[in-house]
């Protein structure tokens, strides 16, 4: 009895023991912040995290904690992608590598993605940004997506979704109105948010009224809620007085919409036009492709057509614009690794530049790709983590970056150093993933290792 009773006793302890590690704490000195909360840098001072959080802005640097030393560089939030396609692990690195810290997977990715991956990902034992993820539910096979036909479908779906560990419901084109009505109650109920494309069969003002708090991509209100083009016309942009609309009943709802200017740009130059895709994958980015993504690039259907989408592409830009300059929440994604021309991790960055080139300030775009998101989830998801902005009691979501952004966006694209998940990647560990995943693509691909 003694001896298991002490057998026991030592078990307890080696338990309570393990249980009670102190949280690994890092402290960032000598660091420019810019935190995000409103249109302002910190100069030269401390940032304390402990426990993949951040504990304090300025302050001492406590005994026994892991030192990065900034050296006058800018520290500010990791950056969100708010709509991709990513589901394997070298795309997860590539995200990482160029600074992306949270990203939202809209659909499509296996079970094992959706839920083992994410889960691992999450907790920080696997390299990545931190993985919310989107079920696509449409009424029709057309897409691929999970299909339901009727309310009772449509509610199941939903309680499936959540029992799996998604966030949202990704609404698409075919849905019901009936089907989509149930969707919307029953997310609301799971505490579940519903983002995605317009439903024909409803239309964005009403899916935004019901609940649906994300437009998956700004050209949705094309199909969805500005008038028809003329029939001699079927690509004519919608009048740009018709834009006040659209950002009173956003500004009604308090919905969001992601960008999606990079990725309209990008699929309207290809179209009908096989040298744009044969450019994308001599593209040096695209060496980090995968050899799946290679192929269903190389056999996109875009290039079969001929279509001339530039006014709209125009458009979408003073679009964008407006709604920015409105206070519409904007969000940054894409559709990457789908779309030829979209890589993961490096097409976000091709977003901000196109936000940018629509005349939004250094400040919208980067609130675009970090504070935006971050009140988004906040709103849509019960529970999650705040990131987003540099401030205490946020997650630990970091980029380190040798200027500020704010005068120069241009430095985002070389980050100095990641912190994500509770692990701190200098620039060194960055570049070996990024060389990790272009050597192992390598070897059924022609770019050179």
């Amino acid at each position: 009895m003694r001896s298991g009773f002490r057998a026991l006793l030592a078990l307890w302890l080696l338990f309570a023991c393990a249980t009670s590690l102190p949280a690994e704490t890092v402290v960032f000195t000598d660091v420019n912040v810019v935190p995000m909360d409103r249109q302002r840098a910190i100069p030269r001072t401390t940032v304390i995290v402990t426990d993949g959080t951040i504990q304090a802005i300025g302050g001492k640097v406590p005994a026994g904690a892991k030192v990065v030393h900034g050296k006058g560089a800018w520290l500010v939030p990791g950056l969100a992608d708010m709509h991709n396609h990513v589901t394997t692990r070298d795309d997860l690195a590539l995200l990482l590598a160029n600074g992306v810290t949270t990203m939202l997977n809209m659909g499509e990715a296996a079970t094992d993605f959706a839920g083992r991956t994410r889960i691992a990902v999450n907790r920080g034992q696997v390299p990545g940004p931190y993985i919310f993820t989107a079920f696509a539910v449409d009424g029709s096979e057309d897409y691929g997506h999970t299909v339901v036909r009727t309310p009772e479908e449509a509610r199941a779906a939903v309680r499936l979704a959540k029992a799996n560990g998604y966030s949202f419901i990704k609404v698409y084109t075919n849905l019901s109105a009936d089907a989509f009505i149930a969707i919307a109650e029953e997310a609301k109920a799971q505490g579940m948010g519903v983002v995605g494309h317009n439903a024909l069969a409803v239309g964005l003002r009403k899916q935004l009224v019901a609940g649906q708090s994300l437009v998956a991509h700004l050209e949705e209100f094309f199909y969805g809620f500005f008038p028809e083009p003329p029939a001699n016309d079927p690509h004519a942009p919608p009048d740009d007085a018709r834009i006040a609309d659209a950002i009173r009943l956003m500004k009604t709802i308090g919905a969001y919409a992601t960008s999606d200017l990079y990725n309209y740009r990008t699929i309207a130059a290809q179209f009908g036009k096989p040298e744009v895709v044969k450019a994308h994958l001599a593209a040096p980015e695209a060496c980090y492709l995968a050899p799946s993504d290679r192929m269903d690039w190389a056999r996109s259907g875009y290039q079969k057509k001929s279509v001339d989408l530039s006014r709209r592409v125009a458009f979408a830009a003073r679009f964008v614009r407006a709604m920015a300059d409105a206070g519409v929440p904007i969000v940054t994604g894409g559709d990457a690794p789908t779309i030829p021309g979209e890589v993961p991790g490096f097409s976000l960055h091709s977003e901000i530049d196109a936000l940018l080139s629509a005349g939004l300030s250094p400040w919208q775009a980067l609130s675009a790709a970090t504070r935006n998101p971050g009140e988004f989830i906040a709103k849509t998801v019960p529970g999650a983590a705040k990131f987003g902005m540099v401030a205490p009691g946020y997650r630990a979501d970091l980029l380190l970056v040798a200027e500020n952004p704010l005068e120069n966006p241009a430095t985002l694209r070389a980050p100095l150093g990641v912190m994500t998940n509770k692990h701190w990647y200098d620039s060194t560990k960055l570049k070996a993933m990024l060389t990790e995943v272009k050597e192992r693509r390598a070897i059924v691909s022609p770019c050179a290792k």
